[in-house]
C-alpha cells in the first residue's frame, strides 16, 4: 500500500483527514488546516486512546474512537487521508499505526517531531511522508551546549576513521564546539576528502588536519601524535561487516584489536586526556570474530586502565546505525529500487538501531562522562524485526511487499545472532545522568583472562595469516563462538 500523493482537493471535493492524535499536536495541525480553507482540507475528527477525550470536540473537530478503529472509523466518514500527530510517541506505536493506515488501505502522513511542535506551530509546509526515522520514534537527543564547548572548545581533537558514516558525524559535532585543531585520520583517501571539504566550507575557520593513514601503523601514528599532539581521541576506526570478518579473522584482528592497543600506547605517551571508543552489542557474548575483536578491544581498554594508563580510557557499546555504510537499509533501499527481491537472513532476526546523529551525540555525552575505565551502554529502544524493516520500507515505496516486491530468507551467515544483547547477564547496569546513557558496573566475565598474553597470541597468529589459529585462540577466550557449520539457529523450512 502506498503513502498515496494526492494534491489539495479542489471545489466540492475536499481532502477529509483524519488525524490520529489528540494532543497538543492534533489540535495544532487541526487549527492549521481550518485557517487555510483555500487548501481544500477538512478534518473529519481525531483518534485517541485517552478515555477522558473521547467524544470531546478539539479546534472544531470531534474525537472519533480509538486508535485500533481506525479503519472502520476512516470508512464510515470517508475519511481520504491519515495524518499522524503523536511525535512523542515511541517507534513501536508508530509502526502500529502505520500499519493501521496500511490495513485500512488510507494513505498516510506524519507531523514534525517533538522539537519542531515545542518551537513553533505546526503548518501545513511542514506535514511531511512517514519516513524511516519516523519508525525508530527515537526522541531527538539535545547536547548541553554550554558543557560540551567547556569540554571542546580551543582543545586538539583526533577523530579516527573520520571518513565513515559515524566518524564523519562526529566530526561535524566537533567541528561546531570549536576545537582548537581538527585531525581526521582514515585510510580511505575519498572519504577523508570529502568530509575535509564539507567541514571547510560549513566552518572556514576551522583549524582542520586531514590525515591518510591507519591506526594499525605504528610510525603513522607516532607521527601524528608527535606533530598535532591530541588532547581528546574519538576512536570510531573498525572493521564492522560481520561476515566478512569470519573470513578475514586476522584483518579484524589487525584492525580491531592491534590499532585499538597501539592507538592506546600513543595515546598514554603523548599525554592525551581521555580516549572514547565506539564499540558494538556484538562484543557481547560474541559468537563471530568481529564482535570478538570488539570485545577485546573493551578488554584492552579496561586492562590498561587498572594498569595505570594516564588517560581516561572510555567505551561506547550501541547497536546497529540506521543507513550507515554496510547497514542493511541501504541495501534494502537498492534491491528494492531494482525490483527486488528484498533479502533477509530470518524472518524471526531482530537488531538494535539508532540514527547516526543520535549515536554520535551519545558518543560524545559519554565521553564527557567517563572518567576512564567505563563501559558505557546506550539506550537503544526496542529491537525491531528486520522482515518487519524490510516490508516498511518497500511500502514506503509505494509498493506491496509479496505482491510487488518480494521478500526473501537466506538464513544466518557466518557470526550472526538471531537476537543482539547489549549486556550480559552477569554484567549490572547502573544510570548516569543522561537518560540514554547507562553505565557497566560489574567485573567483566573475562577478568581471569591474560588478555595482554592473548592479545600478543592472536597478534602473531594474524601477521603469519594463521586464520585458523586465530579461530582456535579466540574460542578459548570466548567459548560462545561456534565452529565453523555450526547451524543451531539457521532458520527452519530454508
Amino acid at each position: 500500500m502506498s503513502t498515496g500523493k494526492r494534491g489539495p482537493a479542489c471545489g466540492s471535493q475536499p481532502l477529509r483527514s483524519l488525524i490520529v492524535g489528540a494532543g497538543a499536536a492534533g489540535a495544532m495541525v487541526a487549527a492549521e488546516l481550518a485557517s487555510r480553507p483555500e487548501t481544500g482540507h477538512v478534518v473529519v475528527g481525531f483518534l485517541d486512546d485517552d478515555e477522558s477525550k473521547l467524544g470531546a470536540t478539539i479546534a472544531g473537530a470531534p474525537v472519533l474512537g480509538r486508535i485500533n478503529d481506525l479503519a472502520g472509523i476512516a470508512s464510515r466518514h470517508g475519511a481520504d487521508q491519515i495524518i499522524i500527530a503523536i511525535p512523542s510517541a515511541r517507534g513501536r506505536t508508530v509502526r502500529d499505526v502505520v500499519r493501521l493506515c496500511e490495513e485500512a488501505g488510507r494513505p498516510f502522513k506524519i507531523v514534525p517531531g517533538v522539537w519542531e511542535i515545542i518551537l513553533g506551530d505546526v503548518q501545513i509546509s511542514q506535514i511531511r511522508e512517514v519516513q524511516l526515522d519516523d519508525l525508530l520514534g527515537r526522541e531527538t537527543v539535545k547536547l548541553d551546549a554550554e558543557e560540551m564547548t567547556g569540554y571542546l572548545k580551543g582543545r586538539r581533537v583526533l577523530v579516527t576513521g573520520a571518513g565513515g558514516s559515524i566518524g564523519s558525524e562526529l566530526a561535524r559535532l566537533v567541528s561546531s564546539f570549536e576545537p582548537g585543531r581538527l585531525v581526521l585520520l582514515g585510510r580511505g583517501e575519498n572519504s577523508i576528502y570529502e568530509i575535509d571539504q564539507e567541514l571547510g566550507l560549513d566552518h572556514p575557520k576551522l583549524d582542520r588536519v586531514p590525515v591518510i593513514g591507519s591506526v594499525r601503523d605504528e610510525t603513522a601514528l607516532e607521527l601524528l601524535f608527535r606533530e598535532h599532539r591530541p588532547e581528546v581521541v574519538l576512536h570510531a576506526a573498525a572493521h564492522k561487516h560481520v561476515p566478512l570478518m569470519e573470513f578475514y579473522p586476522d584483518e579484524a584482528i589487525k584492525n580491531n584489536v592491534t590499532g585499538t592497543r597501539k592507538l592506546i600506547d600513543a595515546a598514554a605517551r603523548y599525554g592525551v586526556d581521555r580516549l572514547v571508543m565506539l564499540s558494538t552489542d556484538k562484543a557481547v557474548r560474541p559468537r563471530g570474530v568481529m564482535g570478538a575483536s570488539k570485545r577485546l578491544a573493551e578488554l584492552l581498554l579496561l586492562d590498561a586502565t587498572r594498569a595505570g594508563c594516564p588517560t581516561k580510557l572510555i567505551a561506547v557499546r550501541f547497536g546497529n546505525v540506521l543507513g550507515s555504510r554496510g547497514s542493511v537499509v541501504p541495501m534494502f533501499r537498492q534491491q528494492i529500487a531494482l525490483g527486488g527481491p528484498v533479502t533477509v537472513t530470518h524472518p524471526d532476526v531482530t537488531r538494535y538501531f539508532m540514527t547516526i546523529r543520535e549515536a554520535a551525540m551519545l558518543v560524545l555525552e559519554a565521553g564527557f562522562m567517563g572518567q576512564g575505565g567505563e563501559i558505557f551502554v546506550l539506550d537503544m529502544g526496542d529491537p525491531i524485526r528486520i522482515a518487519e524493516l524490510a516490508e516498511h520500507l518497500v511500502r514506503l515505496s509505494g509498493l506491496e511487499p509479496g505482491r510487488d516486491i518480494k521478500i526473501r530468507y537466506r538464513g544466518l551467515r557466518p557470526g550472526e545472532k538471531l537476537h543482539e544483547e547489549l549486556w550480559c547477564a552477569d554484567e549490572v547496569l547502573s544510570k548516569t545522568r543522561h537518560d540514554k546513557v547507562m553505565m557497566l558496573q560489574s567485573e567483566p566475565p573475562e577478568a581471569g583472562t591474560d588478555h595482554r598474553s592473548a592479545v600478543a597470541r592472536l597478534e602473531a597468529l594474524a601477521e603469519r595469516g594463521d586464520r585458523d589459529g586465530i579461530m582456535s585462540e579466540l574460542r578459548l577466550i570466548f567459548p560462545d563462538m561456534p565452529r565453523r557449520g555450526d547451524d543451531e539457529e539457521e532458520p527452519s523450512g530454508l
